[in-house]
């Protein structure tokens, strides 16, 4: 017993020691811990992005709800002041009645769908940008907090560095922004904003306080908050899950934006507007499941006694069972709540599939997706084809229903294209403009070649061979898209004797083409002038009002059909507006003979007509100038004749005036004379167009002014006595005065501008005189000097008027004081 005492004794006396010395230990971590708050746990550098991107460790949730949790912005942060237009913007939509607060999350889903894209093709060339693990998954997470009422947008784009942050987010307005509020304020459409690249403003529909946390490949993590009061801040994030790469978007969601907190809500509103995103679109789901937990002893004593009453059958399988198994624990199964990652967008990419399995309904979603464009109004038509050959690719092409805002603004400045490039599948970018010239700069779609390089640059792309084929087919295409609006409207079908198309019951196509024309028939007109390959087909796509269209568009094949026998041109006439135009003295003989004749009122039409020369070999004639032929009249050498000493006279009266000649007119019925300009030189209209400039160069312009010519109506009563006067006394100096003023009336009728509006008037006046019987030497009387001085007297006694009894009364006072 000896020998094992004294090794027992030590042995415990070591095991007492350990124990006072852990004590001590914890007593020490206690009051340290008492005092100073824990540290959260590090996460070393590397390490990267937690697996599908937030994690559900409760150390970490208990640290993230810490930071959203919040509602004012952190002390350390560096604080920043929105831009005006940014902070105006705001005002507007957190003021809104707006009720459609949906399209929050389809602008949040389109930024995040433009930053994976943006990742995805630099990975192109260095793959490395992508990183490691699940950094390289290129996807959308959605999460929901209804504890804390948080929706998170997470995404592993591009991210944005922290310069990035203020100039996308709040300091530096884009060029849309004031636009945006420009159109809000008019039309107080809200579904328009991310066609003006301000989406991400939408987020304070719904939500009070917003957080990005974005990390790009050059910089540290940063936050952005803010709460919409016309301050943002911004700081290094210490404090939130590494994100690796990418962006998070916390919103905390306002008291009455509560359904979004749904999943339900969340499925439907991707399912709605974010379908077609290229990019896959999960949502932290709930989803019940079935689990085996061990059974109570109520429950299984319950068991006992039924398994007592089963059968005998039963009973002896039981008995003849292992030891093993009847000593098992009995279990029951229970629904149980879990969480996963729910995909909500698996559609096939649309132009990847058959046009023919494709449904309205669908392309219609796909033309809202891809033009961000989510009015109830349906695209005017779209074309879904393959090309196949030397260069193959794959495109879908839509109309819009309208014009974009800034169509026409800055047109030959700068770079317009609304169609997405890809090449296998890979987004390239949206700022390709080789694909469509600028006229068809309105066409919203896609196209997605094989042909095409992935690894080369934007410049090399832009040479490579196969653009021209593509750029031709894609002409081709939509200009055949945009002749089936016009063949499938039964208005335009009406002049064709077409039945099928005349009896149709389709409503909806009726009308379209006019739709169609009045957005973005500018464009084609541009077309005409730019493309001179494509110029027929793309003059049969001209619609214009006429003297026998009755207010309605008519095209030039419908005008060549309503031509009079022996008709060899197609007639015109330019001007500011049809009121202008319909009383117009050119017109006069053509409709009286029954000529039909084209109205061109918009100012681009002057240059259109300058290289639309002719269709299906008919000339175009501009009935304002030189050269109509309206058939030949016996009488026309005759009249010649009877008034060559009066054209003869009023040439050399009107020799300071500039014009060329002075003619016998056929164009003209009811007015004694017109001005006409020569073929090939501006018309009136031109004239007025250029001068109206800004930075105009009047000294230039006298280079294409075109010859002048007072062409006279030989059957009008003025023009005969005119004659007569002349043939008396071609000296007489009322009579050229008379001249001088008919020209300058007649000048004025055809569309020109009075170098001399003095004179004109001068003229006028003197021509009322000699009306009335007024002396020419009458002069206008002389105001009385004697009336001036009295109302100078005047103006002297009212100043040196005395006070009155209170005036005077308080001068008295002040003086006794």
């Amino acid at each position: 017993m000896r020998k094992w005492t004294i090794p027992s004794a030590l042995l415990l006396l070591c095991l007492l020691s350990l124990i006072s010395d852990q004590g001590r230990n914890l007593q020490a971590n206690a009051e340290s811990d008492s005092q100073n708050p824990v540290d959260p746990p590090k996460v070393e550098e590397k390490l990267g992005a937690v697996p599908n991107g937030l994690s559900t460790d409760s150390d970490v949730a208990k640290r993230e709800a810490e930071s959203i949790s919040r509602r004012s912005l952190r002390s350390n942060a560096q604080k920043y002041e929105f831009q005006a237009e940014v902070s105006r913007l705001m005002d507007i939509i957190i003021n809104s009645l707006y009720s459609n607060k949906d399209i929050f999350l389809r602008e949040l889903i389109s930024n995040a769908s433009d930053a994976l894209d943006k990742i995805r093709f630099l990975a192109l060339t260095d793959k490395e940008v992508l990183g490691e693990g699940d950094n390289t998954k290129l996807d959308i997470q959605i999460k929901l907090d209804k504890q804390n009422k948080i929706l998170s947008i997470r995404d592993r784009g591009i991210g944005m560095t922290k310069e990035d942050l203020i100039k996308n987010l709040g300091t530096i307005a884009k060029s849309g922004t004031s636009a945006f509020v420009e159109k809000m304020q008019t039309s107080g459409d809200l579904n328009l904003i991310g066609q003006f690249g301000v989406g991400f403003y939408s987020v304070y529909l719904v939500a009070d306080y917003v957080e990005v946390i974005s990390k790009h490949n050059d910089d540290k993590q940063h936050v952005w908050e803010s709460k919409a009061d016309g301050a943002f801040a911004i700081s290094e994030d210490t404090w939130n899950e590494p994100l690796g790469r990418g962006t998070e978007i916390r919103l905390h969601l306002r008291d009455e934006a509560g359904e979004y907190l749904e999943e339900s809500k969340l499925k439907e509103l991707v399912k709605k507007y974010s379908e077609f995103i290229n990019f896959p679109i999960y949502l932290w789901a709930s989803k019940e499941v079935d689990v085996e937990v061990p059974a109570d002893e109520d429950e299984s004593s319950d068991e006992e006694e039924k398994s007592e009453s089963s059968s005998e059958e039963e009973e002896e399988s039981e008995k003849g069972e292992d030891e093993d198994t009847e000593d098992k624990p009995k279990t029951k199964k229970v629904k149980e709540t879990t969480y996963e990652w729910e995909l909500l967008n698996d559609v096939k990419a649309i132009w990847l599939r058959n046009p023919k399995e494709v449904t309205d309904e669908e392309y219609t979603k796909f033309y809202h997706s891809l033009a961000k464009d989510f009015g109830d109004e349906k695209p005017l038509a779209w074309s879904h084809f393959t090309a196949e050959g030397d260069v193959e690719f794959k495109a879908v092409l839509f109309v819009p229903p309208k014009a974009p805002h800034d169509l026409y603004e800055s047109y030959y400045n700068a770079n317009k294209s609304n169609l997405k490039l890809y090449v296998r599948r890979v987004f390239i970018s949206d700022e390709f403009d080789e694909l469509l010239p600028k006229y068809l700069n309105f066409l919203k779609g896609l196209v997605d070649s094989d042909t095409l390089p992935l690894n080369v640059s934007r410049e090399m792309l832009q040479q490579h061979s196969s653009l021209k084929t593509i750029k031709k087919k894609l002409i081709r295409k939509a200009l055949d898209m945009i002749r089936r609006i016009a063949d499938e409207d039964p208005d335009e079908a009406k002049d064709k004797d077409n039945k099928d198309v005349e009896n149709s019951s389709d409503d909806e196509k009726k009308g379209q083409y006019a739709k169609f024309w009045n957005e973005f028939g500018k464009s084609i007109k541009l077309g005409i002038i730019e493309d001179a390959a494509n110029r027929n087909r793309l003059a049969k796509l001209l619609r214009f009002e006429s003297t026998k269209s009755d207010g309605k568009l008519t095209s030039l094949d419908q005008y060549i059909s309503r031509m009079k026998p022996g008709q060899k041109d197609i007639f015109y006439i330019t001007g500011p507006n049809k009121e202008q135009l319909e009383k117009s003295p050119f017109l006069e003989r053509l409709k009286k003979k029954g000529y039909e004749v084209i109205f061109f009122m918009d100012p681009v039409d002057e240059y259109l007509m300058q290289y639309l020369m002719d269709y299906e070999d008919k000339k175009f004639q501009n009935v304002s100038k030189e050269g109509l032929k309206l058939g030949k009249d016996s009488k026309d050498k005759e009249l010649k004749e009877s008034f060559k000493e009066l054209t003869k006279w009023w040439k050399g009266a009107l020799a300071s005036e500039n014009v060329d000649d002075v003619k016998i007119s056929n164009r003209l019925d009811n007015t004694p004379c017109v001005v006409v300009t020569s073929k090939y030189g501006w018309s009136a209209n031109m004239e007025r167009i250029m001068q109206s400039q800004t930075l105009t160069d009047a000294s230039k312009q006298a280079y294409m002014r075109g010859k002048r010519v007072l062409e006279i109506n030989p059957r009008h009563p003025i023009i005969k006595e005119l004659r007569e006067r002349v043939v008396k006394d071609p000296e007489d100096e009322n009579v050229k005065q008379t001249a001088h003023l008919i020209y300058q009336t007649a000048l004025m009728e055809s569309g020109f501008m009075l170098q001399d509006p003095k004179d004109f008037a001068s003229r006028i006046y003197s021509s009322v005189k000699s009306s009335l019987n007024i002396s020419p030497d009458a002069n206008v009387e002389e105001e009385d000097d004697a009336d001036e001085t009295e109302s100078e007297t005047e103006t002297k006694e009212t100043t040196d008027t005395p006070i009155d009894d209170a005036d005077a009364d308080t001068s008295a006072g002040k003086d006794e004081l």
